[in-house]
């Protein structure tokens, strides 16, 4: 038993033995390799970044030294270690083209003090179940990318953080209010160009020692509460709130920051007056309180700012003298006070202004000359003067500088066009002397203007010829010499340079053929010759610009057929050849076979059916033998002699009546050509005279006959007799107003003892219809338009100096306030509700185009004349206003442009009055476009335009197309958003004829609505 237990004691003396042995040589091993306790931490610096590196793409292998097999992650490319520590303490692996998403591979990296993946492509949600980062970060930069998702309150650690920009991604939601609660050590912070909304958090006021603040270009909204948060920033040097929806006063205060350097407040809706101690902020050098709502004059305390670079007030509703102590400001490189309300002259301190780069005055109310002290502004690159009440000549030495830019257009300006100085010539890009009364000769030393691309000297009265130096211009692409009393021939080169896209002639007295050179302006997008006096045929060159969308050659002296080959111009949109001379068939291809009457009317015989009146063609004529040309060669006897005598008498014969007829024929055709001469001179007279004489014959016939009763409400669902309305402004007070448009203003009116309430139209007087029986008939048609998708007309109101419309009041508001406009707790639109608004909006269109003849346009289609009810069942309003209109003038289609920009189909583009059908599909294409991504059909950045229909078919074409669809949908159905994006790529077909007929919008939506088994292909 002794001897067992000694057995076991041995063995285990044994074994502990070797385990000292087997350590002994484990610790020489960690000696002999430098291997200690820090190592295995720094092995997780190694799996943090290869774990990190798996969920991304590199495409150009900026990564391909990081090794997972390496010990540390020190030697790698981009990251950086602490040298005391051995920790990688930093990562910076900005613009290198990577993708993918962040993960949660870098929590590994407890030490890293610094993360930049600014300038990539790194996608996907921010949330902390899908991305977590060290607790340590002191810089965090995640900027210009596309992350999404909102924004936690545990993306960093407020507590360590000094630098955070998240700017440039797609971050949507609020900010939450406790982001901030510990933010002691931040100084940058830039949320900008993402999609948040909402207050600014009032936790921010805690992060007393922030040096720069970017909120810029998101959907933030309400008051920043300058007064108690962001003025209490002691050390703040930037601020930039630009392009949000903030709103009210901006109080005084800011001259409590002594060291503020930049504010930037523009594309905002603050109001009241300027703050009045902004101008004591001594270091302030970058001012921009452009497109808000400021009121008032100009606080004196701007003339301090001696350090200001960039002072911009454009497009305010600021008022008052110009500053005459403009010139105190000496450092001033960019000065912009345009589109306000701004009286007086121009100081000649102005030229005390050394530094000035850019200066812009345009769209006030300012008088007199421009100061020649100007020219002392040696530095000046860019002026804009444009929309003034300037006079005098333009001074010589302004024309010495080295600007790229001069507008001075819509002003009063006199005398001639100076010739300009070498140093202009190699820099002026743009010229603008548009809308003045300059005279003389176009100088021929423009053409030396090596640079130039924009030239505009229409409506003036130069009464000069045009320079065959125009064709000199090396880069000039937009050409605009539009009434000025010109006269002579186009010369042959002004096409030389080949980059000319835009060439308007119009109005004025040139004479002789178009030369046939101008195939040589390959890039010409539009032609405009209308108006003039041309004379001869119409080149078959013009089949060689490729690029033309525009064709406008109306009252001229054009000659001859139309070239079969301008059939070959697939890019054409719109043409014009109407009051000329010519003759013979259309074209078959391109545009030519849809032309309207209006584009061809006033013609000796075009052939289209849409013409009334003779079909002239040239023919070659018949050709005529002389029997005596070839004399019989047989000897003469009697009978030959006999059978020449006859012969030569009915050969006179034949002359003398070939003779009468031709003569006769002669006679006729210069009676004709005449008499079109005389009515072609005479055409604008007679026209006014037509419209005069009907609304003569019309008030006559109101007096005479029975009209429709004046000054009484006519109500068509009525049967009992309307009460006169005494004072129906009474009614329209601006409390009521509750929208407005191009043909009027709308009113929410309570009408008769029960007060049922109604919405009023008050028309715009301009160019309605005066007279009451056409008025009356007009309406009634648009009475007749009832369906459930349309807003019904309940009557109208009519008398010679106001026009109402009484129609359906649909109180749940328009798709424009749903859309664009809904408050922060109102939930987003659904994919079925849009979808629901757009089937019931074609419905509506399909009733207004198939079921009246002829149809009814409504020309206006856009968010604000949707209207939604409880159900989100849509009713379209303003329909067919089209009809109370006399003519389509040029008042009516500017103002359309501007109401419903991005709406307007593209063969309108130039003030062809062709509206048909196809003008509302093209503008329900764009709804769709709308409804679908959530955005409006123009977007501008600081940058550049983003035109929705565009954008939407690059992504198309690119495979990307979804990703065009609103963010705050969070669900739908792909086979169906698909289709419909692509429904409004078709309606939005630059050829007219290529968009489909509301009939067929219908018929497609319902099909893709149709459960997807039963659903057939139909793109």
């Amino acid at each position: 038993m002794c001897t067992r237990l000694m057995s076991m004691e041995s063995f285990l003396l044994l074994v502990l033995c070797l385990f000292a042995s087997f350590l002994a040589c484990f610790q020489g091993r960690v000696a002999v390799e430098g291997l200690s306790s820090t190592d295995i931490q720094l092995n997780d610096d190694v799996l943090g970044l290869i774990v990190f590196k798996s969920d991304i793409h590199d495409p150009s292998s900026y990564l391909s030294s990081w090794n997972e097999d390496d010990e540390s992650p020190c030697p790698w490319k981009y990251v950086k270690c602490n040298p005391v520590t051995g920790h990688v303490s930093e990562l910076s692996l900005d613009g290198l083209g990577l993708s993918g998403r962040i993960g949660r591979g870098l929590e590994k990296l407890q030490h890293l003090k610094v993360l930049s993946l600014s300038s990539n492509d790194f996608s996907g949600d921010i949330s902390p179940e899908k991305v977590a980062l060290p607790v340590g970060l002191e810089r965090l930069d995640l900027s210009h990318n596309n992350l999404s998702g909102q924004i936690s309150n545990s993306i960093v650690n407020m507590n360590t953080i000094r630098f955070l920009d998240l700017s440039d991604n797609s971050l949507s939601g609020t900010v939450p209010d406790n982001l901030f609660d510990n933010c002691f050590s931040l100084h940058y912070l830039s949320l900008a160009g993402n999609f948040l909304e909402g207050n600014i958090p009032n936790s921010l006021s805690k992060c007393l020692i922030l040096n720069s603040l970017n909120l810029s270009s998101n959907h933030l909204s309400g008051n920043p509460n300058f007064a108690s948060g962001i003025w209490l920033f002691k050390r703040l040097r930037q601020l930039d709130l630009s392009s949000n929806e903030f709103s009210g006063p901006i109080p005084e205060g800011m001259s409590a920051i002594h060291n503020l350097k930049e504010v930037q407040i523009r594309n905002n809706h603050f109001s009241g007056s300027l703050p009045a101690d902004v101008g004591l902020c001594p270091h302030l050098n970058r001012l921009d309180f452009s497109e808000n709502e400021f009121t008032g004059t100009l606080p004196e305390s701007f003339q301090r700012s001696n350090s200001l670079t960039h002072f911009s007030l454009h497009n305010n509703n600021l008022e008052g003298d110009f500053p005459q102590w403009i010139g105190k400001l000496s450092s001033l490189e960019y000065l912009d006070f345009s589109s306000n309300g701004f009286t007086g002259i121009i100081p000649s301190s102005m030229g005390d202004l050394k530094s000035l780069n850019y200066l812009s005055l345009s769209n006030n109310k300012l008088v007199g000359n421009i100061p020649l002290s100007l020219a002392y502004c040696t530095k000046l690159s860019v002026i804009q003067l444009k929309g003034n009440n300037f006079n005098g000549s333009i001074p010589e030495s302004l024309f010495n500088l080295g600007l790229e830019e001069i507008d001075i257009s819509d002003n009063q300006f006199s005398g001639s066009i100076p010739k300009g100085s070498g140093r202009l010539f190699e820099s002026l890009k743009i010229l603008d002397l548009s809308r003045n009364n300059i005279r003389g000769n176009i100088p021929a030393e423009m053409g030396l203007f090596s640079s130039l691309s924009y030239l505009n000297l229409s409506w003036n009265n130069l009464r000069s010829r045009m320079p065959p130096e125009l064709g000199f211009f090396q880069n000039l692409t937009v050409l605009d010499l539009r009434s000025s009393a010109l006269y002579g021939p186009i010369p042959g080169d002004i096409c030389d340079s080949g980059s000319l896209e835009i060439l308007q002639l119009d109005g004025n007295s040139l004479s002789g053929p178009i030369p046939v050179e101008i195939g040589n302006c390959s890039s010409l997008s539009l032609l405009s010759l209308s108006h003039n006096n041309l004379s001869g045929p119409i080149p078959k060159s013009i089949s060689e610009l490729s690029k033309l969308k525009i064709l406008k050659m109306e009252f001229n002296q054009l000659t001859g057929e139309i070239p079969r080959e301008l059939g070959r111009l697939e890019n054409l949109l719109d043409v014009n050849i109407s009051y000329n001379r010519l003759i013979g068939r259309l074209p078959v291809g391109s545009i030519f076979p849809s032309l309207d009457a209006s584009a061809l009317q006033g013609n000796l015989g075009i052939c289209s059916p849409l013409l009334k009146g003779p079909c002239k063609m040239n023919v070659p004529k018949p050709l005529v033998l002389d029997p005596n040309a070839y004399p019989n060669q047989v000897d003469g006897n009697e009978k030959h002699n006999e059978s020449s005598i006859f012969t030569k008498s009915h050969h006179h014969m034949f002359l003398s009546v070939s003779a009468i007829v031709a003569i006769s024929a002669a006679c006729l055709i210069a009676i004709g050509v005449l008499v079109v001469s005389l009515l072609n001179a005479s055409t604008r007279r007679r026209l006014a005279f037509v419209e005069d004489v009907l609304e003569s014959m019309c008030s006559s016939s109101s007096r005479s006959g029975s009209p429709p009763s004046t000054g009484k409400l006519i109500l068509f669902d009525s049967e009992s007799p309307p009460d006169c309305i005494s004072s129906p402004a009474s009614l329209l007070n601006k409390a009521s107003e509750i929208g407005g448009g191009v043909f009027g203003t709308v009113y929410k009116v309570s009408l008769g003892a029960q007060e049922r309430m109604v919405a009023i139209k008050k028309l715009v007087t301009s160019n309605i219809i005066q007279c009451p029986e056409d008025f009356d008939r007009e309406v009634r048609v648009l009475g007749k338009a009832r369906h459930q998708n349309l807003v019904s007309l309940k009557g109208y109101y009519w008398t010679p100096q106001m026009q109402l419309l009484v129609m359906e009041y649909v109180p749940n508001g328009s798709l424009q306030s749903k859309l664009h406009e809904r408050l922060p707790s109102s939930p987003p639109l659904t994919w079925a509700n849009r979808f629901k608004i757009l089937l019931g909006t074609a419905k509506g269109l399909a009733h207004l185009h198939h079921s009246f003849i002829p149809p009814i346009i409504h020309y206006n289609i856009k968010p604000t004349n949707i209207l939604v009810d409880e159900n989100f069942n849509a009713k379209i309003s303003d329909f067919g206003l089209l009809r109370l209109v006399r003519k389509l003038d040029k008042h009516v289609v500017s103002n359309r442009f501007q109401s419903a920009l991005g709406y307007v189909a593209p063969e309108l583009a130039c003030q062809s009055l062709r509206v048909n059908e196809k003008c509302d599909i093209y503008g329900f294409g764009i709804l769709i476009l709308e409804l679908v991504t959530g955005r409006r059909p123009v977007e501008y950045g600081e940058d550049n335009v983003v035109i929705l229909s565009d954008h939407a078919r690059v992504m198309l074409e690119q495979g990307n197309v979804l990703e065009c669809v609103d963010p705050s949908m969070k669900e739908y159905p792909e086979d169906e958003v698909l289709p419909v994006l692509k429904l409004a790529l078709v309606c939005t077909s630059q050829i007219p004829s290529s968009r489909p007929s509301m009939a067929e919008v219908v018929q497609i939506l319902q099909v893709i609505k149709t459960p997807v088994p039963q659903r057939m292909e139909i793109f």
